[in-house]
């Protein structure tokens, strides 16, 4: 296993931030941590960086005990923390090439890691020129400059445009053929898109381990899609298989479908049957969100 957690408790004072947390991690495996703010998912990705130490049980990484072998376990593990940390007035290649002397990596890594992140057009740069997404690409590449086989990344695409966020989804997909990679998102977008599956955590207690392919296969969908203008939601219901029409926000609507085939075609279909434009259209997977807020609130 590349991660194996058994039974990890954490305390800060009298408050208990993880109670008795038990989970595994293989290789190749993207897997999503989902929870509300203060569950205690930042507490344990600090655990399994060494950053924190557990009260109780035991964590290891790549074999390594957290505790024991902590240089061991940073030397195998790449780190995107929530608050990126960067020095700002350094040039893009000078602080990749520090990170990478850092862990006595060669100089050819810090080109490699530039490219794989996009961020050729903007090596030249000092960091604290740049927007919030190519900064978040500049902690990406950190945490990949070591070549490391696990990487925890705790809210990884926070700040990127709808673009550089494609294009990051396309990069941690990439890197989880041959990584294990813990992801931490309030999004659930964001674990559709890229994770295998999926851990719950709520007040500190894991509450679900869940396979995406499993939650895929219910025979129900909810459909987001946006009009250029305000319809009935009586219109929608002449839709097949429908169940269930909300109007979200303006132009907005989702629709769910009793049905496990894909209903993006026909409702991209019936728009333009009846001269309406869709500016968006997304599947979004009901019983991830369901059960997220079954077990949160």
């Amino acid at each position: 296993m590349s991660i194996s957690v058994k039974n990890i408790t954490k305390r800060f004072g009298t408050q208990k931030a993880l109670d008795n947390i038990s989970f595994e991690l293989s290789k190749g495996e993207i897997v999503g941590f989902l929870g509300p703010n203060g569950a205690g998912k930042s507490t344990m990705m600090k655990i399994l960086t060494t950053y924190h130490k557990a009260d109780e049980g035991e964590a290891l990484v790549n074999s390594f005990d957290v505790d024991r072998q902590g240089r061991e376990v940073q030397k195998s593990i790449g780190y995107l923390p929530e608050h990126n940390p960067l020095y700002l007035d350094m040039y893009v290649k000078e602080y990749l090439s520090f990170n990478a002397a850092a862990y006595q990596v060669a100089k050819k890594r810090v080109d490699e890691v530039i490219e794989l992140t996009g961020l050729t057009p903007e090596a030249h740069k000092k960091i604290g020129q740049l927007s919030k997404g190519y900064r978040q690409r500049v902690g990406l590449a950190a945490a990949l400059i070591h070549d490391p086989d696990v990487l925890i990344l705790d809210e990884p695409t926070t700040g990127l445009d709808p673009n550089q966020l494609l294009e990051i989804r396309k990069l941690i997909r990439a890197i989880g053929k041959e990584k294990t990679i813990l992801l931490s998102t309030h999004i659930m977008k964001e674990v559709e898109a890229v994770c295998d599956r999926v851990l719950i955590i709520n007040k500190g207690t894991l509450v679900a381990d869940k396979k995406l392919s499993d939650l895929r296969e219910a025979e129900e969908q909810l459909i987001e899609v946006e009009f250029d203008y305000r319809v009935e939601e009586a219109f929608l219901n002449q839709l097949p298989h429908v169940s269930h029409v909300k109007n979200v926000s303006g132009f907005v609507y989702e629709i769910t479908f009793s049905t496990a085939t894909d209903m993006r075609p026909a409702v991209f279909d019936f728009a333009h049957d009846n001269q309406l434009k869709t500016l968006q259209l997304s599947r979004k997977n009901k019983n991830l969100e369901s059960l997220f807020t079954e077990l949160t609130t």
